[in-house]
């Protein structure tokens, strides 16, 4: 398999490439940091694309050379589950490489996007909902833990994770 991979916006087509990603990602990757109720409850929800973000201009796709995404994540000045905006405050969303693609400086190759993008656009600080076993991909972006959280769902379950906040 080739390392090529170039990243660029999402787009409402890339709907069934990114739920692709996310079913391969998320039990994978995630699974073990949570309980089995847990993890199966919010699966239906963390596992399937955004469309609001396939659409927002500010999240990104990883594509390999064969034109299959193998990455995904960006941002927002929307407050997750809230929509709330606060000036200067933008939000980290929905971040996912493929298994197979781990270890390949993906992820913050996406992040680097995000992170121009959204100092282009005047934000000054970067919050992020992590899963319990990203807060090490976050803090090596320079995220600070914030302390545990939970995240409710659009299917009502409450999500465990880590508030994580970053001075751009």
């Amino acid at each position: 398999m080739s390392d090529t991979v170039s990243i660029r916006a999402a787009t409402p087509h890339d709907y069934d490439g990114v739920t692709d990603l996310l079913r391969a990602s998320y039990p994978a990757l995630v699974r073990d940091a949570y309980d089995a109720a847990t993890f199966d409850a919010i699966s239906p929800v963390l596992t399937v694309a955004q469309p609001a973000l396939l659409r927002s201009g500010s999240y990104f796709v990883a594509e390999a050379a064969a034109g299959i995404v193998v990455g995904c994540g960006g941002w927002t000045r929307e407050r997750p589950g809230t929509g709330e905006i606060r000036p200067g405050l933008g939000h980290v969303r929905h971040f996912a490489v493929h298994p197979d693609w781990t270890r390949r400086r993906i992820g913050q190759g996406m992040y680097a996007r995000c992170l121009a993008q959204a100092k282009a656009s005047g934000v000054e600080t970067l919050e992020c909902y992590s899963t319990l076993n990203g807060e090490t991909f976050y803090a090596a972006l320079g995220f600070r833990s914030m302390g545990r959280i939970e995240v409710e769902m659009a299917n009502g379950v409450k999500f465990p994770g880590i508030r994580m906040l970053a001075r751009i």
